[in-house]
């Protein structure tokens, strides 16, 4: 596998690990990530719940919350460490400002356009930043953007393709459509910042993201013009993944037809595991009577079937019967848990023996 640069980061592996909320991500799985070659990613959604003995304030918690995973991840690792925050959430601006002032290596953000993501960098801070989108367009407009607003050139860009898990930047039509596959994606947006690129002499790459789940997987999509790939889902049946077996064990039980869109509360669609949570949310058996949290800025719970941080909360504790498992397409060929040392093993064999294969038969066979 090739090396990925970002800016002076460099990972021996092209990988980053995606960051999964609620509590999915934290140091336990960003570190073992990291110490393998790869980026290990905190997400810091929902911190203030898993950290809520610190504060009963949420967005204090939070901001402690992240301090204390970077800290433990910081302890494990010497490797790459970054910090996924999401645009729609109500403390993003904390989140972001904490990651960088404690030198989080990088901060990517999606779940929304993070237009004045550079606006939180500090004189001399050293925290990447890297957008997540969804087409050319939104690339384009990002980086000319933080070029014209700020003088920022993005570190990386992130295409997340319509496979990915969790909340999903298309709208429900275009999940399945051709046009919005992540193969067809990749070479568009590649093309678009090359040409960013070339007009300002610089080099940004392109990682992709939705439903990769084999080396092989990682080679066809790098074959398309991708520096790196950002993978979720083969994550979670880790050792060191940092949610409860139970919730691992829902990926390893899930059969294909268990995986399904469905309408968050957030006004997103998203993709998860079926369970009996989701089926009383459809029978209608579910209604918040307040909003705990008020963790993002879309969801009204006047209008919400449930509260999605408890729900994700619940699901991280391995309370799926008050919870839901999000997971990417291809969750339901989990088979086994192991260490993200074997999976990411694992990964560079399969590369490696397809890369071999292609060389000599080509890829097309």
């Amino acid at each position: 596998m090739k090396t990925l640069k970002i800016g002076n980061l460099l990972a021996r592996i092209p990988i980053v690990q995606g960051g999964m909320g609620v509590g999915v991500s934290l140091s336990g799985l960003a570190s073992a990530v990291a110490s393998e070659g790869g980026i290990g990613v905190i997400s810091s959604a929902g911190l203030g719940a898993i950290y809520h003995d610190y504060s009963s304030d949420y967005d204090k918690a939070s901001i402690w919350g992240l301090r204390e995973e970077l800290r433990k991840a910081r302890e494990r690792t010497r490797g790459i460490i970054g910090v996924n925050v999401m645009v729609a959430m109500s403390n993003f601006a904390d989140m972001v400002r904490t990651a960088v002032a404690e030198k989080a290596d990088i901060i990517f953000s999606g779940a929304g356009l993070p237009l004045n993501l550079p606006s939180f960098l500090t004189e001399g801070s050293r925290t990447k930043l890297a957008p997540i989108v969804s087409s050319a367009r939104a690339a384009r407009l990002l980086c000319e953007k933080w070029f014209g607003n700020y003088g920022y050139i993005p570190d990386a860009v992130v295409v997340e393709g319509p496979k990915a898990g969790g909340h999903l930047g298309y709208k429900e039509e275009q999940i399945g459509d051709a046009h919005y596959a992540l193969e067809t994606l990749v070479p568009q947006i590649v093309a678009e910042v090359r040409d960013f690129e070339t007009a300002h002499g610089c080099h940004i790459p392109v990682i992709a993201a939705g439903g990769i789940y084999t080396g092989e997987d990682i080679y066809r999509i790098m074959e398309l013009g991708a520096d790196g790939v950002q993978m979720g889902t083969r994550f979670v049946t880790t050792d060191e993944c940092d949610a409860d077996p139970a919730f691992k064990q829902s990926y390893i039980d899930a059969t294909e037809q268990d995986i399904e869109i469905i309408r968050s509360p957030v006004g997103m669609p998203g993709r998860a595991i079926r369970n009996s949570f989701l089926d009383r949310v459809r029978d209608g058996l579910k209604r918040p009577k307040n909003c705990p949290f008020n963790c993002i800025r879309t969801c009204d719970v006047t209008h919400s079937p449930y509260c999605i941080m408890l729900a994700l909360y619940n699901a991280f504790l391995g309370k799926l019967r008050n919870g839901y498992a999000f997971a990417g397409a291809n969750a339901w060929r989990a088979e086994k848990i192991q260490s993200v040392k074997e999976l990411i093993g694992g990964l560079k064999r399969e590369y490696d023996e397809f890369s071999l294969r292609d060389k000599l038969f080509g890829a097309k066979q």
